[in-house]
């Protein structure tokens, strides 16, 4: 059942140097005056590091699912932590899909101003459909 939820989860697991690197920025001077500045008191940057020994353990023995699982675990409450604003916004009601007209044409000024930008003709091009000549379209140069 280990085996399985870490090959399930496999994907969360960033690249060793990254947990590092956040661990280092986490302890750096300017890392720890934004701290002191937001929160009032240095963080614990200590899980960086743990997750960080954790990924080479698993690094270099690939059937260490405890380290593993201890780091999945690690990104999944990182992940939750992230996403809690999110999920306890009740300001905002979600929709369950897009809005009927989100397919609509363009306002006709829109449109004008379309039909001879770079976009428009980069387009017609990529769809194979007839080109504009370089002395009809328009470009700016600066002398």
């Amino acid at each position: 059942p280990e085996e399985q939820e870490v090959v399930k989860n496999l994907w969360s697991i960033r690249p060793c140097y990254l947990y590092n690197e956040e661990y280092d920025d986490c302890t750096s001077i300017k890392a720890r005056f934004h701290q002191y500045f937001i929160h009032g008191e240095s963080i614990d940057c200590n899980q960086w590091k743990r997750d960080f020994d954790n990924c080479s353990r698993f690094e270099k023995d690939p059937n260490d699912t405890k380290s593993a699982l201890e780091l999945i675990r690690s990104e999944q409450s990182r992940r939750e932590e992230r996403m809690r604003a999110h999920y306890s916004n009740n300001v905002w009601s979600k929709r369950a899909g897009p809005p009927e007209d989100w397919a609509k044409p363009l306002p006709e000024h829109m449109q004008k101003e379309y039909e001879n930008s770079f976009l428009a003709a980069k387009s017609k091009e990529l769809r194979g459909g007839p080109q504009t000549p370089d002395s009809e379209s328009s470009s700016c140069s600066i002398m």
